[in-house]
């Protein structure tokens, strides 16, 4: 468990080093991006919903399959570990585990190839013994990457893409299950400004890892294939939403 949590720590400072790396090297171009609505979560940015366009179906159909291949290969997230997947803070509660690709992180941000997701969706089982089940796979984007780039990898009349904006990370993380739930900080947190972040003695995320799409290539039901992350606490959760599961 030690050596779990130790990896953990060691990704998360990872990870912050390639947000601040992309988001140099990726200029935001705002007008393309999505600002989140007001009556929405002010720690998500999400893409709007296009008409759908001929040959977009297609399109759409052929990432799933892709998924689903690549996903049948690691039911069993001993094999992801194996394959250089590495669990994201598996010590804060999330209805969704990421296990993500670190080494392969910068290079599938930048060239798209649905036949490697970059990060693996599994759920905790409960019990004595408790287990990972996969569910699905994550698709990633830089931040700065425009719509018109996004709908590319993946047609917006299809797939929303998110992107987690405005966290602020306690100043002792490891003393408490801060990423959701949290009434102060983190996604559901009520602090969403850098000055507040820092008056809290937190540090300010502007941004996480940079735009996100999930695909859950093993549902029957259409409207579950794709989501944009609002269903599971990595991100928003929204009972309302049609194929969400809160």
């Amino acid at each position: 468990m030690k050596k779990l949590l130790l990896r953990s720590a060691v990704f998360s400072t990872l990870l912050t080093f390639l947000c601040g790396a992309i988001s140099h090297r990726y200029i935001p171009r705002v007008e393309a991006m999505a600002a989140p609505a007001a009556d929405m979560d002010p720690h998500m940015s999400m893409t709007k919903l296009r008409p759908l366009q001929p040959g977009d179906k297609a399109r759409a159909d052929a990432v799933v399959a892709a998924a689903k291949k690549a996903a049948e290969h690691y039911r069993d997230y001993r094999v992801a570990e194996a394959d250089g997947y590495t669990i994201f803070m598996p010590d804060q509660h999330q209805n969704v585990y990421h296990f993500v690709r670190e080494s392969a992180d910068p290079e599938t941000k930048v060239n798209f190839d649905p036949n490697r997701p970059p990060a693996l969706l599994y759920t905790k089982t409960d019990g004595p013994n408790p287990d990972y089940k996969l569910v699905g796979v994550m698709y990633t984007a830089p931040y700065g990457a425009t719509e018109e780039e996004l709908n590319a990898r993946i047609p917006l009349s299809i797939a929303q893409w998110h992107e987690h904006i405005n966290m602020c990370v306690p100043p002792q993380p490891e003393q408490r299950n801060w990423l959701v739930g949290d009434r102060q900080f983190g996604l559901s947190g009520s602090i969403t400004t850098a000055e507040a972040c820092r008056a809290a003695g937190g540090h300010f995320r502007p941004h996480l890892s940079g735009w996100m799409t999930h695909v859950y290539p093993f549902e029957t039901d259409s409207t579950k294939v794709w989501s944009a992350g609002m269903e599971d606490d990595h991100g928003m959760a929204h009972d309302s939403m049609p194929g969400m599961k809160m």
